[in-house]
């Protein structure tokens, strides 16, 4: 008996450890201090919902770090978060999504003045939603300064790095590590640690977003496509978007010639359904976009 049991135990072959994520400040160690960095701020929110117009933030992390020109992460800066009462009960899957109750936001406050202060010294803001983060962050702190934004869920080429999926504890785990998500502070140390992570070519994953980030890119919204095609337009990364009644995406300049070849073939050809001759684009950069 006591054979059979360790013959089907696992062999360190057939599992996997994995490390939680515990970030220190302070200099990393590696990179070129030498040289010219960038400060980036990871941010994120948690909130009552997910509407952008009913829903508030009652959770804010944050997290600075140094970049060089390579996408090394030389220094990593203190934590900061904050909670805030949104002033009514929280909906009970908030609670047992975030683990947040209201005796714990019960008089608390976002302290506005130390938010600015840290966006107004970065060089660039992260989230890993910006689509979300940034207009949440930004109807409760309408005198944010001006930054560019960046995405490291949509700015990052996450298959070709060599992960699946693009959620962010997913992600961990396949980059080795784990934390305790949906509370903002974990959250902000995750994207911090896998933008550390190097992609199949060895090259740091902040590297590819920081070129992102500074490139110009269109949203391209398939107005008038077919109900038909709904399916192609969300396996091509299309998201829809109830209040324009709209399926978009966004891409980088690089990307816009392939992107507009494969949507006069598969949504606007002859045949299709679609009620518009093309698509409307908008063309957008870091300090408008995600908004």
């Amino acid at each position: 008996m006591t054979a059979k049991i360790l013959a089907l135990r696992p062999t360190l072959d057939d599992a996997r450890i994995l490390t939680k994520i515990d970030l220190r400040p302070g200099l990393t160690g590696v990179g070129n201090l030498d040289g010219q960095t960038t400060t980036a701020v990871v941010i994120d929110v948690e909130t009552t919902g997910l509407d952008h117009d009913n829903d508030v933030v009652i959770e804010l992390a944050m997290r600075r770090f140094r970049y060089d020109d390579d996408g090394v992460i030389v220094e990593i800066g203190k934590a900061w978060s904050w909670r805030e009462d949104p002033g009514f009960p929280l909906p009970q899957d908030i609670t047992r999504l975030t683990g947040i109750t209201d005796f714990d936001l019960a008089g608390q406050r976002l302290d506005e003045k130390m938010i600015l202060k840290i966006v107004e010294d970065a060089d660039l803001v992260i989230a890993h939603n910006a689509s979300f983060d940034r207009p949440m962050v930004e109807k409760r702190l309408p005198l944010l300064p001006g930054r560019p934004w960046a995405c490291s869920c949509e700015g990052i080429d996450w298959r070709e790095a060599g992960f699946e999926g693009r959620s962010l504890g997913y992600l961990g785990m396949q980059a080795g590590w784990y934390f305790n998500g949906h509370r903002a502070e974990n959250d902000v140390d995750a994207v911090v640690e896998l933008l550390r992570h190097e992609d199949t070519d060895g090259v740091p994953l902040m590297y590819e977003l920081d070129q992102h980030a500074h490139s110009d890119s269109h949203l391209i919204e398939a107005i008038g496509a077919a109900f038909e095609v709904k399916d192609a337009l969300r396996l091509r990364g299309y998201r829809w978007n109830p209040n324009s009644k709209v399926w978009w995406r966004e891409v980088i300049d690089r990307e816009l010639l392939a992107e507009q070849a494969w949507l006069a073939v598969n949504v606007y050809a002859s045949g299709k359904g679609a009620k518009h001759g093309g698509p409307r684009m908008t063309r957008r950069t870091a300090f408008d976009r995600y908004r």
